[in-house]
């Protein structure tokens, strides 16, 4: 499999060669030349770890011993059982996909565990070293230091906005002791921290002497991996493959959704990819009306994972409604850097959206919290404030004749505040993390500024 960059300008490369790079050179994002087609009736029945493997293999057919290195990750030891994510029937056709049994408790740890095997066996095979830079709205960032801490040859430097996460997931990461990962918090919001990945990246000097690549889902491992997922719920919610499914997907970078749009490419029975946002409605506006416009001022919301402004997965599927025109691109998002905005909406290009599955809708605060609470007094089940709009949009667009999946994203305990204020009282959490938020906690705090950013990596390598 060769990728290709979305911009249009970079040289065709191999996946281990991407893997370890992040942006390509010419400042786009790597999709696959083709989407490999699958036979369902090939797949069904398959045992999580098989199903990876048979869905991963296409895209990573370069990487040694892949078969080791993916059965290893999908294990009952990492993610409690050998179900990896299973699927609960909360009534008639309504389904739950339960992404959050990972090490750090959210959907991020199902591809960042793969990310970091993967990381570390090909550095081994080319006996080279990778000093990652990320950015986190919260739960990437705790997901990618648990899968790289103490990893050989391996250093972590993750970019998080200041005072914008909750008290666990500030805890999960800045409570890490591991030399190889460096916190640091950012002043300013989430686009900040993007922004300032992307500029690193986009000097090639820089880049090519401190061996810097990327874990966010820019990252194309990353949508690889979170691809499998939408094939094992499909298959625990139909029977038959000739029936449809709708996926209900709460949406920040683009990311979990964008994967589910590249499931329904290899031939998965997708009718509707149904994207929910927060108050922060930049990708339902563009949905909505073909306008996709930055705001200036990101709002600071209850479901602190989706407070993001620029999708960056947004480009790849950008590229494809475009008929992959790199040169287009390119220039709708210089005309995003310098405008803040692009508008399609008088584009034929837009009115494919449609045929790619895309729906959307918006989750308010009020709309959250009464989402908490009718599941969890209707089911019994208590589910996190990103799950909530997810659940919240996806049963507006609900058909009764088709299976609903709603994706669940974190466990509740890494936003008890907002069940506490929902619920009136706090989410159960696991005994080995009862005493999270009272550890020593280690970070630096960085200002909103490139060079000094660089500087400051480079001082500590």
């Amino acid at each position: 499999m060769r990728y290709v960059s979305t911009r249009g300008r970079a040289p065709a490369r191999s996946f281990c060669d991407i893997l370890l790079e992040g942006l390509a050179p010419d400042g786009g994002l790597y999709v696959p030349e083709q989407f490999p087609r699958v036979d369902l009736k090939a797949l069904r029945g398959r045992t999580y770890a098989d199903l990876a493997l048979e869905l991963l293999s296409p895209y990573m057919d370069d990487v040694p011993d892949l078969e080791s290195i993916v059965r290893a990750t999908y294990s009952a030891r990492i993610f409690g059982s050998d179900e990896i994510t299973p699927l609960r029937e909360l009534e008639r056709g309504l389904y739950l996909l339960g992404l959050s049994n990972g090490p750090t408790l959210a959907f991020k740890d199902i591809a960042l565990q793969l990310l970091g095997n993967l990381f570390e066996r090909v550095l081994q095979e080319s006996r080279q070293t990778l000093n990652i830079l990320g950015a986190t709205s919260g739960d990437t960032g705790s997901a990618a230091e648990y899968a790289m801490r103490g990893k050989k040859g391996i250093r972590v430097f993750m970019l998080s906005p200041n005072g914008r996460m909750s008290s666990f997931q500030r805890a999960q990461m800045f409570s890490l002791q591991d030399p190889n990962i460096h916190n640091l918090a950012v002043k300013g919001v989430f686009d900040d921290c993007q922004d300032l990945v992307k500029a690193l990246n986009a000097d090639a000097a820089f880049k090519a002497r401190n061996r810097i690549g990327a874990v966010n889902s820019i990252n194309w491992a990353r949508v690889a991996a979170q691809m499998v997922y939408y094939f094992k719920g499909y298959f625990a919610a139909t029977s038959s493959d000739a029936e449809a499914v709708d996926f209900a997907v709460p949406s920040g970078n683009f990311g979990n959704i964008y994967a589910g749009y590249v499931a329904r490419r290899m031939g998965l029975p997708i009718r509707r990819l149904i994207l929910a946002t927060n108050e922060n409605h930049v990708l339902d506006e563009f949905f909505r009306t073909g306008r996709y416009r930055v705001r200036r001022r990101v709002k600071e919301t209850t479901s602190p994972s989706m407070d993001i402004s620029k999708a960056s997965n947004f480009e790849r599927y950008v590229f494809d409604l475009l008929g992959r025109d790199g040169a287009r691109v390119k220039d709708l998002w210089r005309r995003l850097d310098e405008e803040g905005e692009f508008d399609l909406s008088r584009s034929a290009d837009f009115a494919r959206v449609r045929d790619t599955g895309f729906v959307s809708g918006r989750s308010a605060h009020a709309d959250r919290m009464s989402t908490i609470r009718w599941v969890h007094e209707r089911f019994g089940v208590l589910i996190d404030p990103h799950t909530a709009d997810g659940v919240k949009v996806g049963l507006e667009h609900r058909d009764p004749l088709v299976p609903l999946v709603c994706l669940e994203t974190a466990l509740p305990v890494k936003f008890a505040a907002t069940i506490r204020a929902a619920l009136g009282r706090d989410p159960q959490r696991p005994a080995e993390l009862a005493e999270l938020e009272k550890l020593p906690q280690r970070f630096e705090l960085v200002a909103n500024d490139a060079e000094a950013l660089k500087r400051h990596i480079e001082a500590a390598l």
